[in-house]
């Protein structure tokens, strides 16, 4: 299987399956004598991990990560780092009746058709259980970028319920289960969770990254664009089916005169009147807040009876057991930020390579 690796000069490669013994990845290129320790990993996968409310899977993971190389007396020493998560909590049985029949929406099909073989407990490969080694690459890349740059993201929109952007609030994001920076719209989102998740059902949702104190200049043009590279990093999340750049799908909807980001020279240089653009111009970050969002389909397993085939070819029903996200969105938010930092890392290093 290729394309498990991703990045140019900060590039990780993440391994294992969901109900295999462990998950892990290798992140090459980090510089030498960075302070890294598996509590500065760990914070963000803390974020991540399962059965922390019941809007996510009840799987109970600790998703503790062991640092195994590349790392001496607390600091990195520019040779590979290898991160390795156990499994603890799988259980395959509750996937024994779906052995033989392909579901709709997930990678069922996909996989049988392109390998002649799937590994069908917890959808193997393809599991979100994969997203732990990206944050946890996340957690490396964020210590490379170092403190100046904040990486923050929230939860705008569950099912057809988007925030009021006027009550936004950072201050409260992690102060509820769904990272809503909306304090109103936090009851909307419990109901409308609970309606789906007791009908068997799931929901959809649209998460936003920002990214502050990002310098000018970073981002290769052309075919390495910083939004392009962005946009890859995103999308390769299990369930995303979209990406959007600053203004993004808007920006159709709007006159050149309101999607020009104008400028006035202030006491420090230059100041962008507004952001449109999402802190990237050309392909290079501008010194804004990059800012990004991104669409995640709603879980595909489900309880309610779907229709669909077998692998010998008959027609059949499916219903999936087991213990799944009824919004795999809200669990998607660190794991956008850390696709987001490694991104940053990359451009940050490549830029360094080209003006020192």
């Amino acid at each position: 299987m290729s394309g498990n690796s991703f990045g140019h000069l900060f590039r990780f490669t993440t391994f294992g399956e969901s109900h295999g013994p462990a998950i892990g990845c290798i992140v090459d290129g980090a510089p030498p004598n960075v302070p890294l320790t598996e509590a500065d990993i760990q914070q963000w996968l803390d974020k991540r991990r399962p059965g922390q409310s019941r809007f996510t899977t009840q799987r109970q993971e600790a998703d503790a990560v062991k640092i195994l190389s590349g790392v001496y007396e607390g600091v990195t020493t520019g040779t590979p780092i290898g991160l390795l998560i156990e499994n603890t909590d799988a259980r395959s049985k509750d996937y024994d009746d779906i052995k033989n029949l392909f579901r709709p929406g997930h990678a069922d099909w996909t996989y049988h058709h392109k390998y002649g073989v799937r590994d069908h407990r917890g959808s193997g490969r393809a599991s979100a259980r994969e997203t732990a080694c990206r944050v946890a690459a996340g957690g490396v890349a964020r210590q490379v970028l170092g403190s100046d740059i904040t990486i923050r993201g929230a939860l705008v929109q569950i099912g057809p319920h988007k925030i009021n952007r006027a009550n936004w609030n950072w201050d409260i994001v992690e102060d509820n289960p769904f990272w809503c920076p909306d304090a109103e719209m936090v009851q909307v989102w419990t109901d409308y969770l609970d309606e789906r998740r007791k009908a068997g059902s799931s929901a959809g949702a649209v998460i936003e990254i920002v990214a502050s104190g990002v310098p000018v200049g970073w981002g290769e043009p052309v075919f390495d664009k910083l939004d392009a590279d962005i946009a890859k990093g995103l999308m390769s999340i299990n369930a995303v089916k979209s990406v959007e750049i600053g203004a993004g799908l808007d920006a159709a909807s709007l006159t050149g005169e309101e999607n020009a980001d104008e400028m006035r020279m202030g006491n420090d240089g230059p100041v962008f009147l507004s952001n449109k653009a999402g802190g990237i111009l050309g392909g290079i970050s501008t010194g804004q807040d990059v800012v990004a969002r991104f669409a995640v389909k709603p879980t595909s397993s489900i309880l309610t009876p779907r229709r669909t085939v077998t692998v010998d070819g008959q027609d059949a029903e499916v219903r999936t057991k087991g213990r799944h996200d009824p919004c795999v969105g809200i669990r998607a938010v660190p794991v956008g930020e850390s696709m987001i930092a490694c991104v940053l890392a990359d451009a940050m290093l490549r830029q360094r390579a080209l003006r020192g």
